[in-house]
């Protein structure tokens, strides 16, 4: 049996048998601890009012990778790498029709006890003259449970809502969701954003006015953080979940694309030229940060943000997948690191990173 540590930060517990008699840097206790055999241990929390118990990292089935398909991965790939999710302590699953992944997630979850996992899936809105968008509602979610071979669907969603759309949402489509609510075959409902076109989150806000979602999927990320000042206000005040998309894309994983969005910042002014290296802008979040990569050190910043419940990260490489839940699970950026981000990006409302 392997001996467990759990380095989620300051509210997790640690099970370490043993302290080291002077301080390390993390990186070279979590070596250690690898060669001696201790395996890193999910963290978990309550996602708001819906009361389900979630890991704070979750696999996204749909972006870029769906999973690897989009990679030319198999099916069976592409379920090992739901499984492998499993094995690392991963129980929250995002998917959604439009993806196509839903099967996999099925095949994937199948051998699974049900009451183990969190399933969320999306609706992709009908036509708004859709003659019946009711009933293609209840149609779909019969579709997405046989597909996920299940009988209940935890979080069902409204899938990239844009400005404009919200009415629609909540006049004609909400009432079916609570329909399928009423017949258990959906738990809780919730509504995500189009953030690449919706950066500042007004259909989130507009949403959150009416107090009648579980749930949202928003845009979060150290380059665009507006959210903590107006979204996470609402969510935490009236206990709605929030699961975390867009916590490293493009934008903070590509070198060129991240110096082209930071010279972009310090030539409209908002940017202290001083304050980020043209050459590499982040790098006093690795240095500082006691970080390996950016792309680390920005699911940190996400994961440890108060109103943040779930980070979602999604991918076909399963050695990607492993960096990345050990990237949620590390402790929080330090506090000086924090508020030179804030100082640099703290009034970025307009970029998505993707």
């Amino acid at each position: 049996m392997s001996k467990r540590a759990r380095l989620g930060g300051a509210n997790s517990e640690t099970c370490l048998t043993q302290k080291p008699e002077e301080p390390v840097a993390l990186s070279q206790l979590e070596d250690c601890l690898s060669k001696i055999g201790y395996e890193l241990v999910m963290d978990y929390t309550i996602l708001g009012r819906t009361g389900l118990k979630v890991s704070v990292a979750g696999l996204g089935c749909g972006g870029p990778s769906r999973l690897g398909l989009r990679q030319k991965k198999s099916e069976k790939e592409a379920v090992a790498l739901v499984r492998l999710a499993i094995d690392l302590g991963v129980n929250f699953f995002d998917t959604a029709e439009w993806y196509g992944t839903e099967p996999i997630v099925g095949a994937a979850i199948a051998e699974t006890p049900r009451d183990r996992l969190v399933i969320s899936t999306k609706k992709t809105l009908p036509p708004m003259d859709h003659p019946d968008p009711g009933g293609e509602v209840s149609k779909s979610v019969e579709g997405s449970l046989k597909r996920l071979r299940t009988d209940y669907i935890d979080i069902y969603h409204a899938h990239g809502v844009y400005p404009g759309e919200y009415p629609y949402v909540k006049e004609r489509l909400l009432p079916a969701f609570e329909r399928m609510r009423q017949q258990g075959k959906i738990r809780s409902v919730g509504i995500t954003e189009r953030f690449p076109a919706d950066p500042t989150h007004q259909i989130l806000l507009q949403a959150l006015q009416d107090d009648c979602w579980d749930v949202i999927m928003t845009g979060f990320n150290l380059l665009n953080p507006c959210a903590r000042k107006t979204l996470f206000r609402l969510t935490q005040k009236q206990r709605v979940g929030v699961l975390n998309m867009y916590a490293v894309r493009r934008g903070l994983s590509q070198p060129v694309l991240l110096k082209a969005i930071c010279a972009d910042l310090v030539k409209k002014g908002v940017a202290a030229a001083e304050s980020l290296n043209p050459d590499d802008p982040l790098d006093f979040v690795v240095r500082d940060g006691g970080a390996t990569t950016v792309s680390e050190a920005a699911y940190r910043f996400c994961r440890h943000e108060p109103g943040v419940h779930v980070v979602l990260t999604g991918t076909g490489n399963p050695d990607h997948l492993r960096a990345n839940v050990e990237a949620i699970m590390k402790p929080a950026l330090p506090e000086p690191v924090l508020r030179r981000l804030a100082d640099i990006f703290g009034n970025v409302d307009w970029i998505s990173g993707n």
